[in-house]
């Protein structure tokens, strides 16, 4: 039975699957060991979701979640002082927020319409205004497939939501848990 999932934005839904098993409670070990960093460069980026079985789509396509939420300063503050790709407007605008020493946990938007989920991040990537550097990695103007992608979903928002969902489902499906691991849960926010 399918349950639907919106936030933001008029025409990104997708169907989220339900009645699947979910962990007693969480692991900050296995997050920090099977998340992507945000100073991840491509190569790190792509060997991380081909280890956990997605592909190159999915990675442009989850990283596309960036377009809700902020980031604290600790997590840019090298790329907006250091990498050469990034719009340097863009840049000094950030820096008022995240000085080079201190203000470590002040935050940014990951995009300009932090609470809206939409296809902005990918637009700002084009203009070298990612946040992250492991985002800005996904378009480097070299007309790669991951450049492809990132301009594909610019000019297609519902492509990018259909897709989204996709890929968030796929991801989903990993490692399930069976038999007596873990619960179906009654109210996903909590454990029953």
């Amino acid at each position: 039975m399918p349950a639907w999932f919106h936030l933001g934005g008029s025409s990104f839904y997708y169907e989220v699957l339900i009645g699947r098993r979910d962990a007693r409670n969480a692991s900050w070990n296995d997050a920090n060991r099977n998340l992507p960093a945000p100073f991840f460069n491509f190569s790190q980026l792509i060997s991380n979701f081909q280890a956990h079985g997605l592909d190159l789509k999915d990675l442009v396509l989850l990283s596309g979640g960036h377009s809700i939420g902020l980031a604290r300063c600790t997590t840019f503050r090298a790329r907006i002082y250091n990498d050469t790709n990034i719009d340097k407007c863009f840049a000094a605008s950030v820096q008022q927020v995240c000085p080079v020493s201190g203000g470590d946990n002040n935050t940014q938007p990951l995009d300009s319409t932090p609470a809206r989920f939409d296809n902005v991040y990918y637009k700002a990537l084009w203009k070298s205004q990612g946040l992250l550097h492991s985002d800005q990695d996904l378009f480097k103007g070299d007309n790669s497939e991951s450049d492809r992608l990132v301009r594909y979903y610019s000019y297609l928002p519902g492509h990018f939501a259909r897709d989204f969902g996709a890929s968030m489902i796929k991801m989903g499906n990993m490692k399930p848990l069976t038999g007596n691991d873990g619960e179906v849960r009654l109210n996903c926010r909590k454990n029953n």
